[in-house]
């Protein structure tokens, strides 16, 4: 199967909301060797006026990731995830991540261009966290939190 060219400007609402805990954070934490002690650390983390942890700034990978499934599992896109190499990740932060914070993401796909028997796609996830009085439901207000660019490489057949 090829790659559709029409997902180009293509959009997936924010699905799941993903609650950012505290473990989370520093297991994250751990994982990407961060160790500055508002990762782990409460009282660290408001001596520097953070209400909560603060999350490494790569953790809003696991929220866009989850955003990209979308698209990944779209039957229309024609990717092979087996066939997918990731080329380029970029993070512009509007504001930390901190636990406490529920977050979503909505997917743009923003570029699908040919190369040979395969495709560079490009998406943006705009990630917001949900507040004010219906921070559960479809009233809750959003903040933005960060944007990621993403580019995979889907190889063709044959490569």
């Amino acid at each position: 199967m090829t790659i559709n060219p029409d997902l180009q400007g293509r959009s997936y609402p924010a699905a799941e909301v993903y609650d950012v805990g505290r473990e989370k954070i520093r297991e994250f934490a751990r994982a990407v060797k961060a160790s500055h002690p508002a990762h782990y650390d409460l009282e660290a983390a408001r001596a520097l006026g953070h209400s909560d942890l603060v999350a490494p700034p790569t953790f809003a990978i696991i929220v866009a990731q989850r955003a990209d499934a979308q698209l990944i599992e779209d039957p229309e896109s024609g990717i092979d995830f087996s066939r997918v190499v990731h080329a380029d990740q970029r993070f512009v932060h509007h504001r930390p991540i901190f636990a406490g914070d529920r977050l979503v993401a909505e997917l743009h796909v923003d570029g699908v261009r040919a190369m040979g028997g395969g495709a560079m796609i490009t998406t943006r996830s705009e990630i917001f966290a949900l507040t004010g009085d219906g921070a559960d439901g479809p009233g809750a207000s959003r903040e933005a939190v960060s944007t990621t660019t993403s580019s995979i490489l889907v190889r063709g057949e044959g490569q």
